[in-house]
């Protein structure tokens, strides 16, 4: 398998996790990179995500970083359009991060079991 496959493997990957979070929840770069077994890959998983955005079926603003920011903002429609997406889903956001976050926090590795 060349580095290619190897990399459109991992972003498929990273692609059938996503849609799988639940609406109105929220999980991490590192939980999703954690879960696939490539700990300490959460950039990758970013990457993945901004390579998604083309596609319309992939919930990417479902991810944020480890304490609940919106760090992925700057990748989509327009500044604003992540946190619209959330409360959209009755997720509230503060100051760039999700409220409430521990409590809506979904982890794969214990929900996909």
């Amino acid at each position: 398998m060349s580095k290619k496959d190897s990399k459109e493997n991992f972003f498929q990957n990273v692609y059938e996790v996503v849609q799988l979070i639940p609406r109105g929840r929220v999980t991490s770069y590192g939980a999703i990179a954690s879960y696939l077994g490539a700990k300490g890959s959460a950039r990758m998983v970013g990457w993945a995500l901004i390579a998604s955005h083309p596609m319309t079926k992939i919930p990417a603003h479902r991810v944020v970083n480890r304490v609940g920011m919106l760090t992925g903002k700057q990748h989509f429609d327009h500044p604003g359009a992540m946190q619209e997406r959330l409360e959209q889903e009755g997720v509230r956001v503060e100051n760039d991060q999700v409220a409430d976050f521990e409590k809506l926090f979904w982890d794969p590795s214990k929900e996909l079991l």
